[in-house]
């Protein structure tokens, strides 16, 4: 009895589309699809833009498929790839200017809502370049160099904007501390 391509692991799957196999291609992006665009939609794309750029990057990993080793996953692998077009779209098309921008406000934590967290609600509280480095760094793996590379920025203000939108996001989606007497990291302090 012959596997479906549903019980075919994404390796297997990638290796087949390697030699051709455009059913198996098809299979993998239907597994990973939606994923990629919300991706793409959490870096900032609108609907019909990360359709595209989605599309673009299975386009591009199919022509790649080859080179795809399953060292990781085929998930992060064809993020990476989304996210790589992406930036160079937005760097095309001039939209995109990269700058240090100023200490803004504190972002004051979002009321307690029955535990209920909104990230995409959360990351569109950061500027535009803090949302594209914490998106790649945790959304899409990239690595803090491959990050500086890709935005063509230095390395140590990817980490900031790293640090800084994660720092925002903490902020945003803790819950209100201050009811017990205890400061925000939950420690109590002690006045001597």
């Amino acid at each position: 009895m012959a596997k479906s391509l549903m019980d075919h692991h994404d390796v297997e799957l990638a290796a087949l589309a390697a030699a051709g196999g455009r059913r198996e291609f098809g299979e993998l992006v239907r597994r990973h699809g939606s994923a990629v665009r919300y991706l793409l939609r959490r870096m900032g794309a609108q609907g019909a833009e990360a359709d595209d750029v989605a599309q673009d990057a299975f386009l591009q990993a199919f022509e790649k498929c080859a080179e795809f080793r399953g060292e990781g996953t085929f998930a992060a692998w064809v993020k990476r790839i989304a996210a790589r077009l992406y930036l160079k779209r937005k760097a095309k098309d001039a939209r995109y200017v990269a700058e240090v921008e100023p200490d803004q406000e504190e972002v004051t934590p979002a009321p307690d809502r029955a535990g209920l967290v909104d990230l995409d609600e959360a990351l569109k509280t950061l500027s535009e370049t803090e949302r594209l480095c914490v998106s790649l760094c945790h959304g899409a793996g990239l690595s803090h160099p491959e990050i500086a590379a890709a935005m063509n920025l230095p390395l140590g203000t990817v980490k900031s904007h790293v640090k800084r939108g994660l720092d925002k996001l903490r902020a945003r989606l803790s819950p209100i501390s201050g009811k017990d007497g205890a400061g925000q990291s939950g420690r109590a302090t002690h006045v001597g």
